[in-house]
């Protein structure tokens, strides 16, 4: 059984390839006031690398809001054009994100780099946030247990309890990223509970440890019906994180699930 109490709720915000620095500043700025008016749960940013620095400075310390990296390089260091070590982002960041959907299919990105991903952020003491998640066809197919069960495998076996049990897992079904149209709030609790179901046949992991996020066309309107599920808690927001006012109703959603 899963224990509500156990686990603090946790809203992240993912930018992608969004804002202008002033843009990004004001946005920050709003999501910081958003955080402090909800200190029982935690909330994050994840703005594009660029403005990690600046928002930083911006928020000082003392801030409500956690910054985060969209993406990390396996890498400490070397030849690798483009391309942002855990060491350099970790500075800056609580969180970094690893295995987005738009990572593995727009970028070829496969279940190995994406562990190695993971091993970049516990490398620097940060919280990893493994996203996995279906597409259409391979739900429509029947093989959207099989697939997020293959890429929880890869990512995750052998680990130690000490590092699973930082982590964040997001449940994202590819179908509903920038689609509008969010998996019904059985679904995906119904995939949550089979990712805390693996994470108990994993070994010596505590499963009610793992926060399990949905991602995927998250609203303020339908946000409150996803969290009511016990395996559920909190959001990897897209579009929505971009707007103040339907963030706030999002993490305003997540404050209620935590009492």
């Amino acid at each position: 059984m899963t224990l509500r109490s156990s686990r603090i709720p946790l809203v992240l915000g993912n930018w992608k390839m969004h804002t202008a620095l002033e843009d990004a500043c004001t946005l920050a700025d709003a999501t910081a006031s958003i955080a402090a008016a909800h200190p029982e749960i935690e909330v994050g940013i994840l703005p594009p690398a660029l403005w990690l620095v600046s928002i930083h400075k911006r928020l000082g310390g003392a801030s409500a809001v956690m910054l985060g990296a969209q993406d990390v390089a396996p890498q400490p260091s070397g030849a690798f054009t483009g391309d942002l070590s855990a060491e350099m982002l970790a500075p800056y960041t609580r969180f970094m994100l690893a295995g987005h959907s738009e990572r593995r299919h727009l970028h070829g990105e496969r279940d190995e780099l994406v562990r190695d991903k993971l091993d970049a952020a516990w490398r620097v003491d940060r919280v990893p946030v493994l996203a996995v998640g279906e597409t259409g066809e391979q739900r429509a197919s029947g093989r959207a247990t099989e697939v997020v069960a293959r890429q929880l495998e890869v990512a995750l076996s052998g680990r130690s309890a000490a590092e699973v049990e930082t982590l964040v897992i997001a449940y994202e079904p590819v179908w509903a990223i920038g689609t509008g149209i969010a998996a019904t709030p059985q679904d995906a609790a119904e995939m949550a509970a089979v990712i805390r179901a693996w994470l108990r046949a994993l070994g010596p992991v505590a499963p009610e440890r793992v926060r399990i996020l949905y991602g995927g066309s998250v609203t303020a309107a339908n946000a409150a019906d996803i969290f009511a599920s016990p395996e559920i808690d909190g959001a990897l927001v897209g579009g929505a994180s971009l707007k103040a006012e339907e963030f706030a109703g999002i993490v305003a959603a997540a404050g209620g699930r935590a009492t």
